[in-house]
């Protein structure tokens, strides 16, 4: 069937809406990476650019060269990978049970899984409990607190909702206990919504900035977050000499900005079939 003129317009004017969407949307990411290429005066002149200005590698060498770069990407990875583990096997694993139509209360423990989306703690109460329990100034302080989240596991639930109940009873009347049934059939069905949430989780870990600050102290554990709040405040990034970097603090900050992405542009691409799987969830009712 022809495309009337109309029609044909509308998909030029939308092709061209997306692509300039498309550019503003990447260009801070390209300027950064072009500042962190560029000298030192072409760092601090500022303005809109596309290319480095007076290419040089001294920003990464400089940064890469510093112990607490490296500390700090272990801290990150750690917290991000256990992090992730933790809260999507607590998520699912609530989520499953909650769907148990003989859960003695469940409906009592949905809502108050559900108030928490409404009402929190409040910061002050939650590290007076953070810190009874004993994990300041450990990864755990990262992790821990508020591993389940509301919004997760009815995600979670929706999902595991699609599952027909005759898969559970067949598995059941094959001698399967509820662990194994958990493990061996429910959670491979689920690789969707499990690839979502632990895109989710492990972003918001990875870039888990305000617990950092309120939890950690000591050096030795700072996230690449907190390190790169130091290196924009002007403080020493200190390499394995004691000494600081002679380039412009403009390229040391879009340096450490580049290297701290890297992971989660790398995991993501492996994720995308079934995360994009896990967004569609419940936009197709059959």
């Amino acid at each position: 069937m022809k495309k009337g003129l109309g029609e044909r317009m509308f998909e030029w004017c939308n092709a061209l809406f997306l692509g300039l969407l498309s550019l503003v949307t990447l260009y801070p990411l390209w300027h950064e990476i072009s500042i962190s290429f560029s000298t030192a005066a072409g760092a601090m002149q500022g303005g809109l650019f596309f290319f480095p200005r007076g290419f040089t590698v001294d920003a990464y060498q400089s940064v890469l060269s510093s112990s607490f770069i490296w500390l700090a990407y272990r801290n990150s990875i750690i917290v991000a990978v256990v992090g992730t583990f933790l809260h999507v096997m607590f998520t699912a694993t609530t989520a499953y049970a909650l769907n148990k139509k003989g859960l003695p209360g469940a409906k009592v423990i949905t809502i108050l899984v559900i108030f928490t989306m409404i009402f929190s703690g409040g910061m002050i109460p939650t590290y007076l409990v953070v810190k009874s329990l004993g994990l300041t100034n450990t990864l755990w302080a990262l992790m821990l607190p508020g591993m389940i989240s509301a919004f997760n596991v009815i995600v979670m639930q929706s999902f595991m909702r699609t599952i027909p109940e005759e898969v559970e009873e067949s598995a059941t009347m094959d001698g399967a206990n509820p662990l194994r049934i958990f493990f061996t059939i429910i959670l491979p069905l689920c690789k969707p919504v499990i690839a979502t949430i632990a895109l989710w989780e492990c972003v918001g870990l990875w870039n888990n900035f305000m617990q950092a600050v309120i939890y950690l102290n000591d050096k030795r554990l700072y996230t690449l977050p907190l390190l790169l709040k130091e290196i924009i405040a002007g403080q020493q990034l200190a390499t394995d000499t004691g000494q600081f970097t002679t380039f412009s603090a403009e390229s040391a900050i879009a340096a450490t900005v580049i290297i701290s992405i890297i992971p989660i542009l790398a995991v993501y691409p492996f994720l995308q079939k079934y995360f994009m799987k896990g967004t569609m969830l419940g936009s197709v009712k059959s």
